[in-house]
């Protein structure tokens, strides 16, 4: 092929992209009366109990929220609910055989590794799994929005970082991260990322879809001894920081003030995707990091903090952890964020 037909044919796939996302429902206008964050019941995954079989807690997010509520920080009904992403959404950033993968119930289960879930039909496949996870994609994206018209969003899912447009693995199916981006770019204006990805394990997903695209930073703070191990996605992080297994909170939050000192001399950006995982808390079975519930808020502060003192709209999501105790983790940081002034959850 020419080089003028390959370019042609680039610029057909651009112009594709740009009209789906254009043309997308995932935007809409919340009103006042909300605060930015957001989350839906559909978003917990149940289903006989088969949920059970993967260590991650696939109903931390419904718990997240009632614990907010029992705080008193927020009501249920000032919640932001999104729209699921639908296809035309998804191909965004996805190809066509990657969706259609998605219609064998087996690939699912590699996915989500949970080996029963390919033996359900793909009907309650879609259903019971995939749905949750459109929601959650629809959540992401219109984060993006709401943190653009006040200053921060968070998404109480989200943060499928080892998902990319070709490939899922580690419980990520659609590759939230890189769809919010691209529906940034297009449509709020926005033209520098910083992804702070903080989760314990790789954000190969993110890596891989952005590898030579220079609008997007990643900072990617994670245990180099664990799951993905992708060595080719690690060439494409812009400022990598290994915390190796049993690294202790106090280690941890001096190597990321470090971090964000060195990524705000080499990046300015213009909107933040921070990836808030919380499988670094002390005890988590696969991010065998030694952080604790208070370092978690620090973090979350410091990530905040760093955000509004330099004016940059930012979306949380709360990506992986793999105990019970996250959510209530997840929920306490939140609180502190509004204590310290950083969110505001007043309707």
């Amino acid at each position: 092929m020419s080089s003028t037909a390959s370019s042609s044919k680039t610029d057909d796939a651009e112009a594709l992209r740009r009209h789906r996302i254009l043309s997308s429902h995932l935007y809409y206008d919340v009103p006042p009366s909300k605060v930015p964050l957001i989350y839906s019941p559909s978003y917990d995954i149940a289903f006989c109990g088969i949920e059970k079989l993967h260590p991650f807690d696939s109903s931390k997010w419904g718990r997240i929220c009632r614990f907010l509520t029992k705080e008193g920080i927020m009501d249920q009904k000032h919640l932001v609910e999104p729209v699921e992403a639908t296809k035309d959404d998804l191909l965004v950033v996805h190809s066509e055989s990657y969706l259609k993968s998605l219609n064998s119930s087996l690939n699912v289960s590699m996915i989500v590794e949970v080996p029963p879930v390919a033996m359900l039909p793909n009907f309650l496949v879609q259903k019971k799994v995939l749905h949750p996870f459109r929601k959650q994609v629809g959540g992401t994206i219109l984060a993006a929005k709401l943190a653009k018209e006040r200053g921060w969003a968070i998404n109480v899912g989200g943060g499928f970082h080892h998902c990319s447009s070709e490939k899922g693995g580690g419980f990520c199916v659609y590759a939230d991260i890189s769809l919010c981006i691209h529906f940034a770019f297009v449509r709020l204006n926005i033209s520098r990322v910083m992804i702070i990805d903080l989760d314990a394990h790789q954000g190969n997903g993110h890596e891989m879809d952005f590898s030579d695209d220079r609008r997007v930073f990643i900072l990617d703070m994670y245990n180099p001894g664990i799951y993905p191990l992708d060595f080719e996605a690690r060439r494409y992080i812009d400022l990598g920081v290994e915390v190796k297994s049993g690294t202790a909170t106090d280690e941890y939050l001096t190597k990321l003030d470090h971090a964000l000192e060195v990524a705000e001399k080499k990046f300015d950006p213009d909107f933040i995707v921070y990836n808030a995982g919380t499988d670094i808390l002390d005890g988590d079975p696969l991010g065998r990091l030694k952080i604790s519930p208070d370092g978690i808020a620090s973090r979350d502060e410091k990530v905040f903090r760093f955000a509004r003192e330099r004016n940059i709209p930012l979306i949380m999501l709360t990506s992986g952890g793999y105990m019970k105790s996250s959510a209530k983790v997840i929920a306490d940081s939140i609180v502190n964020l509004a204590n310290k002034s950083l969110i505001d959850m007043r309707s």
